[in-house]
This record gives C-alpha cells, sequence and structure tokens, in this order.
C-alpha cells in the first residue's frame, strides 16, 4: 500500500543530488511542492545545483557513516523531520572480474551497496519517527535483475540493492509501519555515471574502467534514453502508487523474464531429478 501519497510540503533527501539521477529528482521534489536537501560529493556541482535549485547542498561522502549520520542529523535539526529518502549515489565504471583489484571491488561496493546501507541506518529511524507517511527509495539498477559481462562488481552491488530493499519491504509491511520501501531500476538515462572514476582515487591497482553506453551497444534499438527529470517523475509516480519495483524502461523486461524462465527450467530439471 502507498505511505506517501501526498507531496507537498514534505522533506526529501537526495543523494548524489547534484546531478543525474539525483538531480532529477530533487527537481521533480521541488515541482510537487517538497523541501529538499541534497547531497554529493561533488563539491562544485553540489554548490552550483544548490543555488540553481534553492535547495540546501551538503557535502557527503556516502561510503562514509558518520558523514551520512551528520546528514541526517542536520535535516532533522533543520526540518524536524524526513519524509523521503532517495539513496542515489553510484558508480558505474566495468571491468572483468579477473582483472579487477581488491581496491575496485571495494570502491564499487562501497559507494553502491554501503551507500545505500548507510543511508537506511541513519535514517529509518528518523523516517519511522514522523508519525506520518514516509518512504525510502534505493537507486539499483536493471543490472540488479540482470547481469553481464564486465558489469561483475557493479552487478553484485545492485543485485544486493535489489535484495536489500525486498527484505526491508517485507519487514516494514510486516510491522505494520508508515514506511514504505522502493527500488528503482534505471535503464538507459542520461547521467554523468560514464565518469566514475574520477572520485575512485589513486588506492592500489585497478582494472576497472569507464564506459559511456550511448557508445556502447548494450541496449536494444529503438530504447529511448531517459532524462533525469523523467526518471524523477517515475520514481514520486512510483512512490505515490507504493511500488516495490519502479522500473524507467519496461520496454527491457523481457531480457530479465528469459533469466527466469532459464530459472524456471533449471528447477524443473532438477524436479525431475529427485523424482526419477
Amino acid at each position: 500500500m502507498p505511505t506517501l501519497e501526498r507531496l507537498a510540503g514534505k522533506v526529501g533527501v537526495v543523494t548524489g543530488g547534484a546531478a543525474g539521477i539525483g538531480r532529477g529528482i530533487a527537481e521533480r521534489m521541488l515541482a510537487a511542492g517538497m523541501q529538499v536537501v541534497i547531497a554529493d560529493i561533488e563539491r562544485d556541482a553540489l554548490a552550483a545545483t544548490a543555488s540553481e535549485l534553492g535547495v540546501e547542498g551538503i557535502l557527503v561522502d556516502v561510503r562514509q557513516f558518520d558523514q551520512v549520520q551528520a546528514l541526517a542529523d542536520r535535516v532533522v535539526e533543520t526540518f524536524g523531520c524526513v519524509h523521503l529518502l532517495c539513496n542515489n549515489a553510484g558508480v558505474g565504471p566495468i571491468g572483468a572480474i579477473a582483472d579487477l583489484s581488491l581496491e575496485d571491488w571495494h570502491f564499487v561496493l562501497d559507494v553502491n551497496l554501503w551507500g545505500v546501507i548507510n543511508g537506511i541506518h541513519a535514517f529509518l529511524p528518523l523516517l519511522k519517527r514522523s508519525g506520518e507517511g514516509a518512504h525510502v527509495v534505493n537507486t539499483a539498477s536493471m543490472s540488479g535483475l540482470l547481469p553481464g559481462p564486465q558489469f561483475g562488481a557493479y552487478t553484485a552491488a545492485k543485485y544486493a540493492v535489489v535484495g536489500l530493499t525486498e527484505v526491508l519491504a517485507q519487514e516494514l509491511a510486516g510491522e505494520q509501519s508508515t514506511v514504505g520501501a522502493s527500488v528503482l531500476l534505471p535503464g538507459p538515462t542520461q547521467t554523468h555515471i560514464a565518469a566514475s572514476l574520477r572520485n575512485r582515487g589513486a588506492d592500489g591497482p585497478t582494472g576497472l574502467r569507464d564506459l559511456d553506453l550511448r557508445d556502447s551497444n548494450i541496449f536494444p534499438e529503438g530504447i529511448p534514453w531517459k532524462t533525469p527529470a523523467e526518471v524523477g517523475d517515475i520514481v514520486l509516480r512510483g512512490v505515490q502508487q507504493g511500488e516495490l519495483y519502479i522500473f524507467t524502461h519496461p520496454q527491457l523486461s523481457g531480457l530479465i523474464f528469459d533469466r527466469f524462465e532459464t530459472i524456471r527450467q533449471a528447477s524443473e530439471r532438477a524436479l525431475q531429478d529427485t523424482t526419477s
């Protein structure tokens, strides 16, 4: 069931909010009459976006829990509560599993998975405490349901975000909480994720490289690229409708269903082996 149908006047927080999908979500929150805080690791982009949108921008590295907790504390100090948290900060470099260093794994998982975990740990008590409808949206990817070569670290993180959100939604529903949870599963969107390595630093060797999806053949022809604002609209609609899975490109779901069919067929063969 929807837990946050009315958005006007509510408080929203978006990590990775200085650009891309995060900025798109923040823009649509503002258009819906919400009070908005954006957080980001990019100091200059954060300052520029906060100024352009007229919102508060807070410098945060989501890999560092103390910074995420400080963000939560600042939001409550300023607004008294929070109603919608979008754990959106993410990176998307690629590399064959055999070529990845441990530092590569830590970088991708620390941002894409631990950033979500840190956000939930810091904000969930506040969402519950609001006494009103509240919601958390965790940004995964179509790669959270559909694996592909070179996306090993990214897929591991995004699969985990999908599963984490599913469990969180079940637990919240089981306790009849006023807080809901959704996982965002974006397809091709016009973002800066093609330059993710700019924030990795120089720690240790790397087998990662940035990939501009627009120059790849990953997506079938005819699949439209979404703007961040379009994705923002999809996110808010999904929240208001109480959707667990928020798809930006349902046209790509056939590939996911093919994977499910492969799993089903393997299960049927195993069942036949146990009964033969």
